[in-house]
């Protein structure tokens, strides 16, 4: 069994940002790279959903989306993708790659799963959400003027296992720890798969190769 809490030795710090990346654009990228240094991560893991259990079917098929962000993240040592859901049958729950996860870490390495305000907000209707807990970590990206609805299973949670961002080497699972990152880049990629239908410009919105791969694949056009 992991140990949740008082860990009293500093451990390596693994996040996982799990997404359609449909199409991974600057926004997935500059937060990933961001939270690596805020919080001294040893690396933060790309994770493409391969079957969306909350969500309609992705404009580009699981191995386009897996190349894209492969050919974004080139070159970059703190960035890694993980292909574990893409080459999974079974639907994307994010207690299932954690589960992966932690059989391939071990007990001492402190997971971290990465999700917006908003999604946090649900949190408690995700499947098996209490397991998840054990599992890892939850890194929230907040938002100025959001709130968790008071009274809620959600704000007890929040209030129940808030942490500061410097105890999270310390715990390997468990704790929540609310993050503002420096840059909120408010890139859409339903936008970016608009402007590709309607034959205009993506450029600046994603990483060049990404936008020539799109297009060189007719992706989002029809």
């Amino acid at each position: 069994m992991l140990s949740e809490m008082n860990v009293k030795q500093a451990h390596k710090l693994i996040a996982v940002m799990g997404g359609t990346f449909d199409p991974v654009h600057n926004g997935h990228l500059r937060s990933a790279l961001e939270l690596c240094q805020l919080l001294g991560l040893a690396e933060v893991r790309m994770l493409p959903c391969h079957q969306p259990t909350h969500r309609s079917r992705p404009g580009a098929s699981s191995e386009q989306r897996l190349e894209m962000l492969e050919l974004a993240i080139a070159g970059e040592e703190a960035l890694v993708v993980d292909d574990r859901e893409i080459l999974s049958d079974r639907p994307s729950y994010s207690v299932y790659t954690l589960e992966s996860m932690r059989n391939e870490y071990g007990p001492e390495t402190g997971l971290c799963w990465v999700m917006g305000i908003d999604a946090f907000a649900s949190f408690s209707r995700w499947n098996q959400w209490e397991r998840i807990l054990k599992l890892a970590n939850l890194v929230v990206l907040t938002r100025p003027g959001y709130q968790l609805s008071p009274g809620s299973v959600e704000a007890q949670i929040w209030q129940a296992r808030h942490i500061r961002p410097e105890q999270l080497p310390y715990q390997l699972a468990g704790g929540i720890v609310p993050v503002s990152l420096p840059s909120q880049l408010e890139i859409s990629a339903t936008y970016i798969r608009q402007q590709l239908f309607r034959g205009q410009s993506a450029r600046y919105l994603l990483p060049e190769c990404v936008l020539s791969y799109a297009q060189a694949h007719a992706l989002y056009r029809c």
